[in-house]
């Protein structure tokens, strides 16, 4: 495995940052009740695209979500099984399915979602304290520019 570029103290902090990220999702997922719902992490990215997006192909969402169109096929029965996805025949091509929330799947979102957002907002008044807010909004800023980094393209472009 190669060594990660940068300092060894830009290294030590990609560490740290890494880990804080992983358990603050983890934490996240634990709040919001996604472990109690029986679905996946996968699963739930399905559904979330199916809402905001849908009615959607299966070929549609296998494309967006970077997957085969097997784990999508896994995926959606999942789904609808859970009743929270409903599939028809598209009536512009009798030969392909449209897959849609049902409303019972725009309800756990919303739930997830809201629960979620309870428990971080608690938590940022319980452990950071009026002088620390500027310094969570710049590091929010921070954040939202590394998850937005193309480093693919020409060097200092976005940093």
């Amino acid at each position: 495995m190669d060594e990660p570029q940068g300092s060894p103290p830009t290294a030590e902090t990609a560490q740290r940052l890494s880990v804080a990220i992983t358990r603050l999702r983890s934490r996240l997922r634990v709040e919001a009740g996604t472990t109690r719902t029986g679905l996946s992490i996968s699963q739930l990215a399905v559904l979330r695209r199916i809402l905001n997006e849908g009615p959607v192909t299966a070929a549609y969402l296998a494309g967006v979500e970077h997957v085969t169109p097997q784990s999508i096929a896994q995926n959606v029965t999942a789904l609808k099984d859970a009743g929270l996805v409903q599939t028809e025949r598209d009536p512009n091509d009798g030969r392909k399915t449209l897959i849609s929330a049902k409303p019972s799947g725009g309800e756990l979102l919303r739930t997830l979602e809201a629960s979620r957002k309870a428990w971080l907002t608690r938590a940022i008044d319980a452990l950071v304290g009026p002088e620390e807010r500027d310094n969570l909004d710049k590091t929010i800023q921070l954040l939202e520019r590394l998850a937005a980094a193309d480093l693919d393209s020409e060097r200092g472009e976005n940093l």
